[in-house]
Parts: structure tokens; sequence; C-alpha cells
């Protein structure tokens, strides 16, 4: 992945979400959002991020904390942040259940006009706030597309529910891909196949050079023909949610200057550690290169 160097060298966006996590061990109010989650860790590594986000003016302190680690943010006010509900019913963290009464709204092509990078990665959080023709844009604006799935086959339904559905833009969009992250259960609702290693391999038919699937215990990574794997370390289980947004983000800003099996251990211990708390990773560039020294060399 040779890219000419310009601006920024990820631009990382979606919009804010008001977190209410609610599990045994009680109910917490958390700033989430996949570019918050991710734009944390891709700074942690060094690289030179931005994020774009919609959010209600109420909820500028994601912005300043964000601007105090070095991100360039790009805000653009709402009338109300996305408001979340994540709850986890048993001891599964991947048993949840995600309601979305309200949300920012969608972004339009021009919000990008401005800016340049190696590569932009979409983390929406539902389907409709990035629209086809602003994947199609950013396309056109060169260097890496990255995407989560979850901003294309999750839905809000008439209760607010949050679920998986057909995605008919699927081709569309992953046509223009060159990295898709999804977990197992997206993988799965996008290719039929519950077997990670072979749903990837058909995501990749679709247009993606890379897919990146993530699953309760790791990460798996197929790139040109190969499999790539890396398990989860976290010393406890506390901060399941922006655990996607963590490892997607790390893997992105560790790939641009390393190949998938350094990218995927990379990727694998930032987003242990972010696990071990709720909230975006706040932690050190050395407490990541120990746990790789200690756990997967």
């Amino acid at each position: 992945m040779a890219i000419d160097s310009d601006r920024y060298d990820i631009v990382i966006f979606g919009n804010y979400t008001k977190d209410t996590i609610v599990s045994s061990t009680g109910t917490r109010h958390v700033d989430g959002g996949g570019f918050n989650y991710g734009a944390h860790a891709a700074a942690l590594l060094g690289v030179r991020v931005a994020a774009v986000t919609r959010l209600a003016k109420e909820d500028s302190h994601v912005v300043d904390n964000l601007q105090r680690i070095g991100v360039d943010v790009f805000p653009f006010f709402t009338p109300s942040s996305t408001h979340m509900r994540l709850e986890y019913p048993t001891s599964n963290v991947d048993e949840r259940l995600l309601t979305c009464p309200v949300t920012a709204g969608a972004y339009t092509p021009d919000q990008f006009d401005s800016l340049k990078a190696r590569a932009f990665l979409i983390n929406a959080s539902t389907r409709g706030e990035v629209p086809l023709e602003v994947v199609s844009a950013l396309r056109e604006k060169g260097g890496l597309l990255v995407a989560d799935a979850q901003g294309f086959v999750r839905i809000i339904n008439p209760d607010n529910l949050l679920v998986n559905a057909p995605w008919p833009e699927r081709d569309q969009v992953l046509g223009q891909l060159d990295v898709l992250k999804a977990d197992a259960v997206e993988a799965e609702s996008l290719t039929g196949e519950p077997d990670i290693r072979k749903a990837a391999r058909l995501l990749a038919g679709l247009g993606p050079s890379e897919v990146v699937i993530t699953h309760r215990d790791g990460i798996l990574v197929y790139a040109d023909g190969q499999y790539f794997e890396a398990a989860f370390h976290p010393e406890t289980l506390v901060g399941r949610s922006g655990r996607g947004d963590t490892c997607i983000a790390s893997y992105i800003a560790k790939r641009l200057t390393s190949p998938p099996e350094e990218a995927i251990v990379w990727s694998a211990a930032v987003t242990s550690l972010k696990m071990e708390s709720e909230g975006p990773i706040l932690r050190e560039i050395s407490e990541v290169e120990d746990l790789i020294r200690r756990m997967y060399r």
C-alpha cells in the first residue's frame, strides 16, 4: 500500500453517539461513535488524524477531547446527537440489544471537499448515515477507502431497535472499497456463510482487496489470498462497545506502513487494551508495545 503522503494519513468519520450502556454491573453513560473510538486508536500510533462528525453543540466536549490528543476535528452541528442504548443481557459480550431513538442525520459529499488523506475510514452507526453518493465521492479522491459494515447493514426498525437487514447497495459499495471491516455476525448476514474464513473470501470477491473480521476471541484478516489471525488478550473485559471501531482504525493506521501480519498484531494489542475500560482507548504507545512483546512474540 504505497500511497503518496498528503495532509492527513487518515480521515475518520461517523456520527457521535451518546451511549447508554446497560449491563449486570449497572448503567453508564459513555461518549461513543466509531469516529471517536477510531480517532483515539489511530492517534495512539502518531499518525496524522482528522475526524469528521455530526453532533449537537451540547456534546462539543467530544471535539475538545480529540483536539487535546492532536486530532483535527471538523464538526457539523445538528439539532440532536445520535442516541444509542446498548444492553448486555448476559455475560456474553457479543449478545447485545441496540436501540437508537434519534440520529444526527446523513453526510453529504461537500462535507469532505477540503479534505485529502492517504485513507478515508467510513465509521457510521446505521444505514443512511453515509449515502452511496458520499462513498463514490470519496472513491474519486484517491487513497484507500475503508468502511465498517455496521453502518450499512444495520437499520432502525419501527421499535427503534437496530437490526441487520438485506443491503440493496451491497455490491455497489463493496465494489468501491479497498478494505472492509465486519464482525462475525455481519459477515454472515452479508454472505450467508457462518464460517468467517469462507465469508471473508466471499466478501473479498465483491471488491475489497482486504477484509477484516472481528469475533469474540480476536481478528481475522484476508489479504492477497492469505489468512492472518491474532487473538485478543485483555486482562479484564469491561469495554466491549467500540471494539470493532478501535480494531479497524488501529489496523489501517499501522497498515499504511506495515504488512497485514504486522498490522493485525498491532490492532489486536490496541483493541485488547481498549477492552479493559469503557470509552475510547487512553493508553500509552509503550503499553501496546509491551503487550506485543509479552503476548504476540
